[in-house]
């Protein structure tokens, strides 16, 4: 029998690195094994629907392959309602799927985006001018919030990294966090639940009481290896080993922070430090790079345009953050990987 106030359905949407592996631990969990589903398409869907989710744990390589099994769908009306749903997609394609998940959506479901950047949601709970703003660099013209709206959400942070080197299979390299919390702070049941049911699936999950801090200090982190990788082809080891690229990683973090300071979320550590955490994750292919080299849209929005769009609506000078947006955008958008004409297409300030 259910206990009590446990997670009844639950749908990961993308079975992309980070979804898989959700999907794979929730569909392996003895107390929601027969009620997780996902939301795939094109070779994932027919992938799993054959195969089921095969994880790969190079942590522990004497480790056996794990495979699980899920209901899984392109249409969303076919899995029906949810109690939550997780998702696990490129923050690029987000705009277009929000509106198609409403078949999922019921008045008490629960939105855990576990994604990449600052997300739509982000300044509800934290700063009700900033979150009246529309922002043309995440969700231009209020799709997302009006198919996910903010009261849905509950905030999560990723820490971990994986990859999906074919459909249907993911690789686990390390880590195994996942923070959430709610927007408004504090807690509440729902989020416990959320965190309980996390755990039980085999991660280190643990609840924020400020979950935009956890968003922005892992933006601060990953907004300059990501798109710098991007440009250079270059393992995080090596961007760091450089001094001058260093130097301006370390700058630009400066700016980041300034920028996190103005609207309430301070970070204590420096940018030396910082570098220090990601030299101990060893040499590895950022997500953005793993994304140029596949052909896909690269996620500059929710991870460097959203920064230089904040700064410059609380009055912080962010010129290096312009300098990387521009130089990494127009590298993709030679590579037909980002836009010509964006929402967020600001000059910098003179």
């Amino acid at each position: 029998m259910r206990r009590p106030g446990a997670v009844v359905r639950i749908a990961v949407v993308g079975l992309g690195a980070v979804g898989g592996l959700v999907a794979a631990a929730l569909g392996g969990a003895d107390d929601t094994a027969d009620r997780v589903s996902a939301l795939a398409r094109g070779p994932t869907l027919r992938a799993v629907q054959r195969d089921g989710v095969r994880v790969v744990d190079r942590r522990r390589p004497d480790a056996p392959d794990r495979v699980v099994r899920l209901r899984v769908s392109d249409d969303p009306a076919a899995l029906g309602r949810q109690d939550v749903i997780v998702l696990a997609v490129k923050a690029t394609s987000l705009a277009a799927l929000a509106p198609t998940l409403s078949p999922m959506l019921g008045a008490d479901t629960v939105v855990v985006p576990a994604m990449n950047g600052v997300p739509w949601w982000f300044f509800h709970g934290l700063d009700e001018t900033l979150a009246a703003r529309r922002w043309r660099s995440i969700d231009p013209d209020g799709t997302i919030a009006r198919a996910l709206p903010a009261r849905h959400v509950l905030g999560c942070v990723v820490h971990l990294a994986c990859s999906a080197p074919r459909p249907g299979v993911v690789e686990r390299a390390s880590g195994n966090a996942l923070i959430v919390g709610e927007p408004s702070g504090g807690t509440s049941e729902r989020v416990d639940r959320l965190a309980g049911c996390l755990a039980r699936a085999g991660f280190d999950a643990s609840v924020s009481p400020r979950i935009q801090h956890d968003v922005w200090f892992k933006l601060w982190g990953n907004m300059t290896v990501n798109p710098i990788s991007a440009l250079t082809g270059a393992t995080t080891d090596r961007l760091l080993d450089d001094p001058l690229v260093r130097a301006f990683v370390t700058a630009t973090m400066r700016e980041a922070a300034a920028v996190g300071e103005r609207i309430g979320l301070p970070i204590d550590t420096t940018p030396e430090q910082r570098h220090e955490v990601t030299r101990r994750l060893g040499s590895f292919r950022t997500s953005m790079l793993q994304d140029l080299e596949a052909g896909r849209p690269l996620e500059l929005d929710a991870l460097v345009a959203i920064v230089a769009e904040i700064a410059r609506a609380v009055g912080v000078d962010t010129p290096n953050v312009d300098a990387l947006l521009g130089l990494a955008r127009l590298h993709a958008r030679v590579r037909g990987l980002y836009p010509e004409k964006a929402s967020f297409d600001d000059p910098p300030r003179q």
